[in-house]
């Protein structure tokens, strides 16, 4: 089976941490790197956001990148890309008609106005995953909400106009169907955790004898990192590491970092806060296995990897009960959940988790089962084969190689 996957701004092989790159950037490259694995020929379209990037770069066996021409060949933020839309549709057009995908795979709602739009040129059959949905982010950042206007209309419309959409969590779907959204083409298919990489391991000497809380994520507000920094003044004997934002050496000119600082010395904790800036995600296991506890507080979250990333190496964590966050930390069984923008709530689970050596045992156990027995990358990826094949060909793997 072809596969095509549009993701226009967040490409696989994007840096993370970066205010555009994070979960979506993993989701598209490890979901597509174990289609390729199975057997398919995924081809990742993205735009070209450096000119002096090849057109076609392989990521892995029978995954390649395609940078499609639109707009100009630089960084640009994501809110500001609707614009270049039509000209990544006709890119993706001209390449689906000289080599047909099976199916085509959109990426955010922008992919999928630029789906839309090819696949009805050549005939491609559509699925839609959007990641996020701008009536959310609308409801929680109100007038600070930098989305083009357009947004709201063209996800509703996205509803009538592909053939599928894979929600991630049951939250979405509930979501979904307020926007007016056919149930009977909404699946459910959550995002994974790669198994290998994240797993439990011996657990570091905390410094200074501190019991240690980590963070992952953009520096952005709505990721709640400032009510941990509230929260960590009723938490005694704790550091807070967030791992996230600029490289450590631009964390002096950045915004978000300069706020946190700074809401840190306003609370009497800024010697106990390490902002490390952006960590490579090959080297997060090793962060994830000095620490005790993982906090993941957004105000709102679409899915959400870290929980995922941390019940797969063994750690309780403490969230917030949004999104879908509701769906991967199991309250009491994997972690604890928190209302969001609650620093009073956050703290008491913390104090809770951090105080009790057999509590954090169990629920790191209790963790890693359940990232084993549901959110493995191979079991999402024949979920959403399985959707693929409902409008195409399956993937088949067979000892002798794939199969149509």
């Amino acid at each position: 089976m072809k596969v095509a996957f549009v993701s226009e701004h967040a490409s696989p092989l994007a840096a993370l941490g970066g205010v555009d790159a994070g979960g979506q950037n993993v989701h598209v490259a490890a979901l597509g790197t174990e289609l390729g694995r199975m057997g398919a020929s995924v081809v990742i379209h993205t735009r070209r956001d450096d000119p002096s990037v090849p057109e076609w770069v392989e990521l892995a066996r029978n995954v390649t990148v395609h940078h499609v021409d639109a707009g100009p060949a630089r960084s640009v933020p994501k809110d500001r890309l609707l614009p270049y839309m039509e000209a990544f549709a006709a890119g993706l057009a001209r390449v689906w008609a000289n080599d047909r995908p099976d199916v085509a795979h959109a990426h955010f709602w922008m992919s999928g106005e630029a789906t839309v739009a090819a696949a009805a040129v050549v005939g491609v059959p559509t699925v839609q995953t959007f990641h996020a949905l701008g009536v959310v982010k609308r409801r929680h950042q109100g007038d600070n909400d930098t989305s083009p206007g357009a947004r709201l209309r063209i996800e509703r419309d996205l509803l009538a106009q592909v053939d599928r959409v894979i929600a991630t969590s049951s939250d979405e779907v509930r979501e979904l169907a307020r926007m007016g959204a056919d149930l009977d083409r909404v699946e459910v298919v959550p995002c994974g955790v790669d198994l290998d990489l994240f797993r439990p391991g011996r657990r570091m000497e905390a410094r200074h004898g501190r019991s240690r809380i980590l963070m992952v994520g953009r520096l952005v507000e709505r990721k709640g990192v400032g009510d941990a920094i509230e929260a960590l003044a009723e938490v005694p004997d704790a550091e807070l590491l967030v791992a996230g934002g600029p490289a450590a050496r631009d964390l002096a000119g950045d915004p978000e970092a300069q706020r946190l600082w700074g809401l840190a010395e306003s609370v009497g904790v800024r010697d106990r806060l390490r902002l490390l800036g952006r960590i490579d995600r090959l080297a997060l296991p090793e962060l994830f296995h000095s620490v005790d506890v993982v906090a993941c507080v957004p105000w709102y979250e679409p899915f959400g990897l870290v929980p995922l990333e941390a019940m797969a190496s063994g750690l309780p964590v403490v969230a917030s009960a949004v999104g879908g966050l509701k769906d991967t930390v199991v309250d009491g069984v994997t972690g604890m959940h928190v209302p969001a923008r609650s620093p009073s709530a956050l703290a008491a689970a913390l104090r809770q988790t951090l105080g009790d050596a057999d509590l954090r045992a169990r629920l790191g156990a209790a963790g890693r089962r359940r990232a084993r027995s549901i959110y493995s990358w191979s079991q999402v990826a024949k979920a959403t084969s399985a959707i693929y094949a409902e409008l195409g060909d399956p993937i088949v793997a067979t000892a002798a190689g794939p199969r149509r």
